[in-house]
């Protein structure tokens, strides 16, 4: 079952159906602990819409209103090679060789959901960077008392250049205006997401693939439940939050986002985010 944030209210897709639950507040509606319960009450009483197409064509929002959106960091092997190179002229490698094997996961802030971007949307690159990739994630979707309640599809963009230079620069490498794509919607099953579940890039520039990548969730190497714990030990979320799960896709040293790139993220059972960027 999926749940898409639209305009009017929320556009529930259950079996190749869709019902609309209009004028529902995004914020409470989705944080529930029996999320999954609660949509198949509500929608058991209405009959299905009979043009979905339209709302997801001209009313998809980003599935975020007031929950923050966090990241995690170095949770795959190709990340942590990845940062290794990215900031071993500058001495700051070891800390993401560290962090790797440490109990402590990296966590940072990424975005509120008013600076996020959604299904179609523009995603930026920043002016005072000259290295600029994305990285597209599995996305928690957790609620107000930590659990977690579905999954969506996050584009965590970076400028690689910027954090290389050192690691402290990360908030001003990760976090800027439309430095985060979410969507198109929210995953809500009856248990986690299977181990053979695929996460795939696929980077265009005037109509030609430029990059493309795979990986499966089973080489993260944190447990989901060890994320959330960290991330609520000592905050409160009381709309509930977004936690991207990191990438272990990441673009060779020579590549770099150009304007008008499309950036395509597909992950198994959640669906397609397409985005194009922007300066």
């Amino acid at each position: 079952m999926k749940v898409y944030r639209i305009n009017r209210g929320i556009l529930v897709e259950d079996k190749g159906l869709f019902y609309l639950l209009e004028k529902e507040d995004w914020d409470t509606f989705i944080n529930d602990d029996n999320l999954l319960t609660k949509i198949k009450h509500q929608i058991s009483g209405i009959e299905p819409v009979q043009d979905p197409e339209y709302y997801l064509k001209n009313e998809l929002l980003a599935p975020a209103g007031s929950q923050e959106i966090w990241a995690s960091g170095v949770t795959y092997f190709n990340s942590k090679l990845g940062r290794e190179e990215e900031s071993k002229e500058k001495g700051g490698s070891n800390f993401y060789a560290r962090v790797y094997v440490a109990e402590r996961p990296e966590l940072f802030f990424k975005s509120m959901g008013y600076r996020a971007v959604g299904p179609g949307g523009k995603v930026r690159i920043r002016k005072d960077s000259t290295w600029d990739v994305p990285e597209p994630e599995l996305t928690l979707v957790i609620s107000s008392t930590g659990k977690i309640i579905g999954y969506t599809i996050g584009n965590d963009m970076s400028s690689r250049s910027i954090e290389g230079e050192n690691p402290l620069y990360l908030p001003q490498a990760k976090t800027y205006d439309g430095s985060a794509a979410i969507g198109p919607g929210i995953l809500v099953g009856e248990g986690p997401l299977p181990k053979t579940t695929k996460i795939s890039l696929v980077i265009r520039r005037e109509n030609k693939q430029v990059f493309a990548g795979e990986i499966g969730i089973d080489q993260i190497k944190r447990r989901f439940e060890d994320l959330v714990s960290y991330l609520y030990a000592e905050n409160s979320f009381p709309h509930g939050s977004l936690l991207m799960t990191g990438t272990g896709i990441v673009p060779s040293t020579d590549f770099t986002l150009h304007k008008g790139d499309e950036i395509k993220i597909e992950i198994d059972g959640i669906g397609t985010l397409i985005n194009t960027v922007d300066l």
